[in-house]
């Protein structure tokens, strides 16, 4: 009652509100400050301007330096201050934007401590450190005569409009910036990348763009639609393995530090995603982390773990956003870059234009000069009396000469002829004239050239920008394409998992019960009961499953070779059914009934095999009536393997008293086949790239390097492999390797023949000489080689030999010294065709009766309900 009252008092209290409520329209001043203020910060403090790739305060920093400008250094605090009077707001805006000008070591050559963008360390005070433009900066940056300028925001002062700068500065610099409404994100780029691609756009060819980045690192730009909206870069930090317990990280994914990577990592191990033993930073000039990793920890499983739980990888949100004519405009690298080489074209072409009218004013003053010195007009003057007569009696001595000029004379030129000193007549040289006169011809010939070939003129220009300050800018960041971490696959086991069968509760917290395994925060959970039902859960402190749990485990999602024998009773007095099945795929949280759904259905027998093993089993019935077979076996290995959702065979329609293992059992499963996709440098087992072989619990992978390093591993999808790996297939324990190799310390060919001593170790097979390279390895039976000698002076070069390594030398230990090649000098070693060898089959005991992992099912309907082929086993 009380309730009612308050939401009638509530009502009532509204309805006066909304009658008495006014609404007031905001005029004047208020109407149009926000905008106003909105496109202030766009257009003149976080977006820069396509013409010059520059914000304004960039701009008025670098026409600062330029003013300031006489080759030596400048403190910092010194062209802050001057910037200030072009640039509105306070010294500390202008410090930190020529700061992050100079970090980028493009246009401001730098002295003192400028901060570290690797270590993220601030740079000094602006009154310790010193500055001068690069002499890149004054050569594709500045040229006076063809900048627009505009009065300074207190007019005491004239600012460029924009820099005519003739290169695509911002892709080479990258820009960011937040304004109100939109803001920006342009990637840098490569230097020669960018003069390359301009080039190619002049040429008519097409070009693509990806960004390089200072910090180097490696990047995905599968999905970087070119700068777009949209877009996506994935960036990681370059991780080596430095030995078996230490990783080293030596380049950064762009927009982290080694401070903020560090402070990942070491969250990272204190959530348990991964056990890290120490962190060492040696950064100096160059990136080095050392990673110190706890014993018997895979180091591949942790690189993989670091790039999934830390900011050892990061995802970059690219977005093309310039101000054009004061509006903001929204497009990709792409079409960044030709209009900046349009632009660079077209004041290439100003340029030339005022260069062409420069030089004929002076061809024209030159052929003035000459005329009038040569002539003697100076004398015409000598009784004129008064301004005007003077210059009408120069006017009237050149007018016979003056038919080949190629415009009028005016009076500045008169003017001009009569400021000639009388000394200058009087050591007047014809010959030095008319060169002068042929050398400008000469010139403005060239320009005009230039200008009718503006295109050609405009390669040799980028040509020249590559050949002059290209020299170090090579691409920092490696070019990659990732393939995608498994973060259950990765992150370490740091929780233990408990069971109450009875009650059906599992979880992390039921320290008192069942001990199952240990788990990880983000692992699922599969849980199977006694009445048949299954459920895959969220790890969690306890959750309710199911009562009389039969089995639990960590849930592998598309796991096709851990499979499930089941032998269930379908209802109270119905018959005994037995089923073989994987789980590929689920709903998290849905129970699944695995039997024929009827009531008081329950499993009389249940295993899960990681690898589908097939067991025998004893079923033991009941004496009832006349049944005269009261046990007998049943192999798994006999039932095919179906969907979850299958009804399955009947057993037997009696009851069933127990079921006994008799015997344990092999995989049913084919071998599994390995591929390796070299995009991505990884093995998988989804058919992508290359295929290796099909591969059994204990085969191996036999890997050696161009460093003469060979070794055997169990392979896992987990595994890095390095790019200079030469050797990658299946082991074949006795098939022999055979090699040639150049041993430094001897300066000579050795080839050796050897096996694999010792498994899951690295071994390496040429000598330790810092000189020594391996030159040829092969893993063939009958591997035949090419000796292609040098030619030495004086001598006719050898023939090729051609070696049989079979006969040449037996198989001797992996450390050996190997026999010598030649004495003669080489010049290489070919691997040629080998010989026909058929190589012994392997045999292997769970080769019979394999069961075609095809047939395996992960998420099928009861379309098996009902199967006709649900006969009656005994």
């Amino acid at each position: 009652m009380i309730e009612e009252e308050n939401d009638d008092l509530t009502n009532q209290q509204s309805e006066e509100s909304q009658e008495t409520e006014t609404i007031t329209r905001v005029t004047g001043m208020y109407k149009d400050w926000f905008l106003d203020y909105a496109s202030y910060v766009i257009l003149e403090r976080a977006v820069p301007a396509i013409e010059d790739g520059f914000k304004p305060v960039q701009r008025r920093i670098m026409h600062s330096m330029k003013d300031l400008d006489d080759g030596r250094y400048n403190k910092v605090a010194n062209i802050v201050g001057h910037t200030m009077q072009y640039h509105p707001h306070g010294d500390a805006s202008i410090a930190d934007a020529m700061v992050q000008i100079g970090q980028k070591d493009l246009l401001i050559d730098t002295q003192g401590n400028w901060g570290n963008i690797l270590t993220g360390d601030r740079a000094a005070a602006s009154r310790y450190i010193e500055a001068r433009l690069s002499k890149f900066a004054l050569d594709v940056v500045y040229n006076p005569k063809i900048t627009e300028w505009q009065a300074s925001y207190d007019g005491r002062r004239k600012e460029p409009v924009n820099l005519p700068v003739m290169f695509p500065l911002l892709l080479a610099q990258g820009g960011e910036g937040i304004a109100v409404g939109l803001s920006t994100k342009i990637l840098p780029h490569n230097f020669l990348e960018l003069i390359d691609a301009s080039i190619k756009h002049l040429k008519g060819k097409k070009f693509t763009l990806v960004p390089d980045f200072p910090t180097a690192g490696i990047a995905d730009f599968t999905n970087y639609n070119d700068g777009n909206r949209g877009g996506k870069v994935r960036v990681r930090a370059k991780i080596s393995q430095l030995d078996k317990n230490t990783l080293v990280i030596t380049e950064l994914p762009y927009g982290t530090t080694t401070s903020s990577l560090i402070d990942s990592i070491l969250k990272a191990n204190d959530k348990g995603k991964i056990k890290v033993k120490k962190i060492e930073d040696n950064t100096a000039a160059e990136v080095e982390i050392l990673v110190h990793l706890p014993s018997g920890l895979s180091p591949d499983k942790t690189i993989d773990a670091l790039y999934a739980f830390t900011s050892c990888e990061s995802s970059i949100s690219p977005l093309g956003c310039v101000i054009e004519d004061n509006k903001p405009l929204f497009i990709g690298v792409s079409e960044m870059l030709r209009r900046s080489t349009d632009n660079t074209v077209q004041l290439l072409k100003q340029e030339l234009e005022i260069k062409l009218g420069e030089l004929e004013e002076q061809w024209h003053f030159a052929s003035l000069e000459r005329i009038f010195i040569e002539n003697r007009i100076y004398r015409d003057i000598e009784e004129e009396e008064t301004w005007e007569g003077v210059i009408k009696a120069i006017d009237k001595g050149l007018q016979p000469h003056i038919k080949h000029l190629k415009r009028a004379i005016t009076e500045d030129d008169i003017v001009r002829l009569t400021e000639i000193r009388i000394k200058r007549i009087s050591k007047f040289d014809i010959d030095k004239a008319q060169q002068k006169i042929d050398a400008l011809e000469e010139q403005i010939a060239e320009v005009k050239h230039h200008l009718e070939h503006l295109i050609e003129y405009a390669i040799s220009y980028f040509t020249r920008l590559k050949k002059d300050y290209g020299e170090g800018r090579e691409r920092k960041t490696e070019i990659s394409v990732f393939d995608d971490v498994d973060a259950t696959k990765v992150v370490i086991r740091n929780t233990k998992l408990y069971v109450n069968r009875e009650e059906g509760f599992i979880g992390t917290s039921l320290r008192r019960d069942e001990y199952v395994g240990d788990c990880s925060d983000i692992d699922d959970i599969i849980v199977f009961t006694a009445a048949g039902k299954m459920m895959v859960t969220k790890v969690d402190t306890k959750t309710f499953v199911g009562k009389d749990i039969i089995h639990v485990a960590v849930f592998k999602k598309k796991d096709k070779r851990t499979i499930y024998n089941m032998i269930y009773k379908d209802g109270a007095k119905g018959p005994s059914y037995i089923k073989r099945f994987a789980v590929t795929s689920i709903t998290r949280d849905r129970e699944y009934d695995l039997t024929n759904g009827n009531k008081s259905s329950k499993v009389l027998y249940f295993t899960a095999n990681p690898n589908g093993e097939a067991e025998i089993i004893t079923v033991n019935l009941r004496q009832a009536g006349s049944i005269k077979k009261l046990k007998w076996d049943i192999d798994f290995a006999d039932i095919l393997i179906k969907g979850r959702a299958s009804k399955g065979n009947v057993v037997t329609k009696y009851s069933v008293k127990r079921i006994e293992l008799k015997e344990k059992g092999v995989s049913t499963l084919k071998p599994r086949k390995i591929w390796f996709d070299d995009v991505v440098q990884r093995i998988n087992v989804d058919g992508r790239g290359e295929l290796i072989g099909e591969f059994r619990g204990e085969d191996k992978l036999l890997i050696i390097n161009q460093k003469g390093i060979a070794k055997t591993v169990t392979p896992e999808v987990t595994m890095h492999f390095d790019k200079d790996m030469i050797v990658m297939e299946k082991w074949v324990p006795k098939k022999p390797i055979s090699a040639i190799y150049y041993h430094g310390g001897k300066e000579m060919y050795y080839v050796k023949r050897f096996l694999i001593e010792n498994e899951n170790k690295e071994e390496s097979f040429i000598s330790e000489d810092a000189n020594s390279q391996l030159e040829i390895v092969s893993t063939d039976w009958r591997p035949i080689a090419e000796v292609v000698f040098a030619k030495e002076r004086g001598k006719d070069r050898k023939d090729n030999l051609e070696i049989n390594l079979e006969e040449f030398i037996s198989i001797k230990g992996i450390n050996a010294l190997g026999n010598q090649l030649t004495r003669d000098k080489v010049n290489q070693v070919n691997l040629l065709e080998p010989l026909p060898y058929e190589a012994p089959e392997e045999v292997h005991a769970d080769d019979l009766e394999v069961v075609d992992e095809t047939e395996v099912s992960g998420d099928t309907t009861n379309s098996n309900k009902g199967d006709q082929n649900q006969t009656e086993l005994f």
